[in-house]
């Protein structure tokens, strides 16, 4: 019970503190990753530490990620490949998706320097990882029949109307 001052009815407020604001979802989910990572490492046979760690295990992981994947990827073999809505079921794996991917990496590749990880160092970073995104967001285009073009801006077209009478 907390403590009631003398001709009060009303318990002593609680001295304030200056509370931290909770984090953004992007640091939550950043933390979560981090710690999904390391446990990786962990279980990881021979466990690793996060020194020894290279692009190598972080392309094992990803490929480990791919059985919670809820994409379905059509492999070539499949009559739905290269078709963007299937009409039926069919027993192509599912993986995870190319944009998930690409944003896990985006967050470890920030966890690993807060944590104390140097830039030139990051295993998330690395050539491997960039070419292997970049295979996964191509074959997943293929399998369902889309292409990633890159974007380019058009010029902007002011136009001046004259009016003259």
């Amino acid at each position: 019970m907390e403590p009631v001052t003398p001709g009060s009815c009303r318990p002593d407020p609680k001295p304030s503190t200056a509370s931290t604001p909770p984090p953004s979802r992007y640091e939550s989910q950043k933390r979560r990753d981090w710690n999904t990572f390391l446990q990786y490492l962990r279980n990881h046979k021979p466990p690793l530490t996060l020194t020894l760690c290279s692009s190598a295990h972080v392309l094992e992981f990803l490929k480990y990620l791919d059985q919670f994947g809820k994409t379905k990827v059509h492999v070539t073999t499949c009559f739905f490949f290269g078709h963007s809505d299937p009409t039926s079921p069919c027993a192509c794996p599912h993986k995870q998706a190319w944009g998930s991917l690409d944003s896990l990496i985006g967050r470890l590749r920030a966890a690993y320097e807060e944590n104390g990880g140097r830039p030139d160092t990051n295993p998330f970073a690395a050539r491997a990882v960039r070419i292997y995104l970049s295979e996964v967001k191509g074959s997943q285009a293929k399998a369902r029949g889309m292409t990633y073009q890159k974007k380019r801006r058009n010029p902007t077209v002011t136009t001046v109307r004259l009016d003259v009478a």
